[in-house]
């Protein structure tokens, strides 16, 4: 199932769950507005070259729309949608003033240079300039982007509205950018997991993980956990897998990572096949990779315990009904990596205020937010008897819909 059925799906269920009237579901669900355009620019050879950009808003009930735009060859509407909707719930979840929106271009960034990657990012944002706003839809950094991305961004967009630092997230701190940001959906992670495990009478410390994925946030999940004394055994990335049962020593994996753009390699561990590191034995099991990993064909060879999802819908709802007769413990996306866009609000905050934080003060406000949203969801989860993932979707969907129909909704 793609990520956009297991998205519907679970909207759908927890909409049957809160009674919410057929007709308000079905104005939920669809996007409030989708976007396509053409972006042609000149190649540095001076050939002409076409991508196709994409940016949908889902709802706009809350407050701004909020979310990523990627680059990845594989943008396409569907993904987006998907990813858009999750970012209206995520939003909810952790209940701060925005709804969800996501954007991408179709295009493979590490075949294009930087002068072309900055041309198409300006193109890009002339196409959707007079579409977004600081009180309209704040876009953010996601796969394939980053920093300097969103940099482009704020400086084309101010071209036609004046100095506008709020209009981005993620962007560098010497134009507005909050500390504590890159590492915020890692420490997110390891927050939600800390309020997982203390309702189960468990502590990070002494707790064995397996982290599949070793990007920004897994690598920041990584390093957190180890500093709070749980003993990472496995991780993964696109360059390979390794293993040590007795804990891996993260701060020179990390050294080691970054010398060499990936774990492979790495002294301090065995490689291990790849496809075999969600299998490894472990406490809890940290997929923070891409969606999709835990499927009905691995998902009863899984051995973790607690599955806390660091990247968008890694677990396929067939995958979801065998680990919960299993009896392991999903903490779902939409609260376990919804550090990222907490922090990407403080930032929003900050630049509207023009009072910048220190970064205790955003550490400390994030780990407020997600605790908050933890016992929010577990809350949902008594009143109707469900699960975390349903927990977490009703509390999303009945807060939007709250509002919508305070806004003045009619059928």
């Amino acid at each position: 199932m793609n990520a956009l059925a297991a998205t519907n799906r679970n909207f759908r269920l927890a909409s049957k769950l809160l009674g919410i009237d057929s007709k308000l579901a079905k104005s939920l669900l669809i996007p409030f507005r989708e976007v396509k355009v053409e972006c042609t620019i000149p190649k540095d050879d001076g050939s002409l070259a076409t991508y196709v950009g994409f940016r949908i808003q889902h709802d706009n009930s809350r407050g701004p729309m909020k979310g990523g735009i990627r680059y990845h060859p594989q943008v396409e509407n569907d993904e987006v949608n998907a990813l858009a909707q999750l970012m209206t719930w995520k939003a909810a979840v952790a209940n701060i003033p925005y709804c969800g929106a996501k954007g991408g271009i179709g295009c493979d960034p590490s075949e294009l240079s930087v002068s072309e990657l900055e041309r198409l990012t300006r193109v890009f944002t002339q196409k959707i300039h007079d579409l977004i706003g600081i009180q309209i839809d704040v876009p953010a950094p996601d796969m394939g982007t980053g920093p300097q991305t969103m940099a482009w961004i704020l400086d084309e967009y101010s071209k036609f509205h004046g100095h506008s630092p709020a209009i981005v997230t993620g962007k560098p701190i010497d134009l507005g950018g909050s500390l504590g940001r890159d590492a915020a959906t890692g420490r997110g992670v390891l927050f939600a997991t800390e309020a997982l495990l203390n309702q189960h009478g468990k502590t990070i410390s002494g707790q064995r993980f397996v982290i599949q994925g070793f990007g920004n946030v897994g690598s920041w999940a990584a390093k957190l956990i180890s500093e709070k004394g749980g003993k990472v055994v496995a991780v993964s990335d696109i360059t390979g897998a390794i293993k040590n049962s007795e804990g891996l020593d993260i701060p020179s994996l990390l050294k080691h990572s970054k010398e060499h753009r990936g774990v492979r390699g790495f002294q301090g561990g065995d490689p291990i096949d790849p496809s075999s590191i969600l299998l490894q034995d472990c406490d809890v099991l940290i997929p923070a990779a891409l969606g999709g990993v835990i499927n009905r064909e691995n998902a009863n060879e899984i051995k973790a315990k607690f599955v806390v999802e660091a990247a968008n819908h890694p677990t396929d709802p067939e995958a979801d009904e065998i680990l919960k007769k299993k009896g392991v413990v999903i903490l779902p996306d939409i609260l376990a990596n919804s550090g990222g866009v907490t922090v990407s609000y403080f930032e929003w905050v900050q630049n509207i205020q023009g009072f910048m934080w220190d970064e205790e003060k955003v550490n400390k406000e994030l780990k407020t937010y997600m605790t908050k949203g933890f016992k929010d969801v577990k809350e949902m989860c008594k009143t109707h008897d469900c699960d975390l993932r349903m927990g977490a979707f009703t509390l999303a969907v009945n807060r939007v819909a709250r509002a919508t129909l305070l806004r003045g909704w009619e059928a």
